[in-house]
């Protein structure tokens, strides 16, 4: 095969040449190096790059019986991938991790039960070998799809409902939450609210928990108010709060996103914060710097989380058992507390 301008496309004989060993050896290095001496690979990978050879995917893939890509799974509605911003993060983290391997990666969104049959259908083919889960809910029913048919699994936060199962990396979300609400009361806050995620998703139940580990006997449930990780959310969230309990003088929301609704409801209450109620946010999303007042916030390390998460699935893909990983947080102060 010729490549534009009549430049031939280099082969596994050529780079074999180049290096000084066997095709077969090349074969090795290609697919894993398995049973190849240092030298050789040092030999071999530096051939490739001299002379610009490209495996043949599809080729390899008959070969290995593996389909060389992975799945970066969003079990969201679609406006969410868009609205919130720690999805890109993740995305492009998983997307370098992955280029870095010489692995692509499929973007899909699975929001509806029609989209995750779809998703499920088309993974379950072999069209890709695993799958990031990312905003998994308790109990998935893809993850449940997924796992009857064996298909590799790491999900992004704790998989309610399939720990010991499910590979996954997480932010530590009860620590972080415990961290916030302590910063607060040690600011001199004395009736602090929280407006949770979703209870059937780790962020929401794990940040709920560590809300009320912090206050322990001051825990009143009254000043919980659950939104859905949208802005929209915390706006409605707020609005509730400040109607039944108008006492609060702070809040600890349990996304960056949620938090920047509960910002414009507390201006459009004439409410200053941090003077008449401190706010608290979680993620450190780029969004936290640029709201008015910036957020303070807790920082998840979403580059971090992104290629934990690539690495895991590649080990269980190569045959490994699936893995934890818990990631601290770190507290960012700014102006809104």
């Amino acid at each position: 095969m010729e490549l534009s301008g009549g430049r031939r496309r280099p082969t596994i004989k050529d780079v074999a040449a180049v290096a000084g060993v066997s095709r077969g050896t090349v074969s090795r290095v290609l697919n894993g190096g398995h049973w190849v001496s240092p030298e050789a690979l040092t030999a071999v990978q530096s051939a490739i790059k001299s002379t610009g050879y490209a495996a043949n995917r599809h080729a390899r893939s008959l070969v290995t019986g593996r389909a060389n890509s992975v799945a970066f799974l969003l079990t969201e509605p679609q406006q969410l991938l868009f609205e919130d911003p720690n999805f890109s993060v993740l995305l492009r983290g998983a997307a370098d991790a992955l280029a870095k391997r010489d692995i692509p990666l499929l973007l899909m969104v699975a929001g509806t039960p029609a989209e995750r049959r779809h998703v499920t259908d088309y993974i379950t083919a072999g069209h890709v070998d695993g799958v990031l889960v990312i905003s998994s809910h308790a109990d998935d029913p893809v993850i449940a799809s997924l796992l009857r048919e064996h298909i590799p699994v790491v999900a992004c936060g704790v998989p309610l409902g399939y720990e010991g199962r499910v590979g996954y990396v997480a932010a530590d979300d009860v620590t972080g939450a415990r961290e916030m609400v302590r910063y607060l009361r040690d600011s001199g806050r004395r009736h602090i609210a929280t407006i949770t995620g979703p209870l059937d998703t780790p962020g929401g139940v794990l940040r709920l928990k560590g809300y009320r580990e912090e206050l322990g006997r001051a825990y009143d449930e009254g000043l919980v108010a659950h939104g859905d990780y949208s802005r929209l959310g915390g706006q409605r969230a707020m609005a509730d709060l400040l109607a039944t309990r108008p006492e609060i003088d702070a809040v600890f929301v349990a996304s960056d996103l949620m938090a920047a609704g509960a910002l414009t409801t507390l201006s459009a209450h004439g409410k200053r914060v941090p003077e008449d109620i401190a706010v608290g946010g979680f993620d450190d999303s780029w969004l936290a710097a640029t709201l008015s007042p910036a957020l303070t916030t807790m920082r998840q390390p979403f580059e971090r989380i992104s290629s934990e998460m690539v690495r895991l699935l590649t080990e269980i893909v190569g045959g490994e058992q699936p893995a934890a990983v818990l990631l601290a947080t770190t507290l960012v102060r700014r102006e809104s507390a």
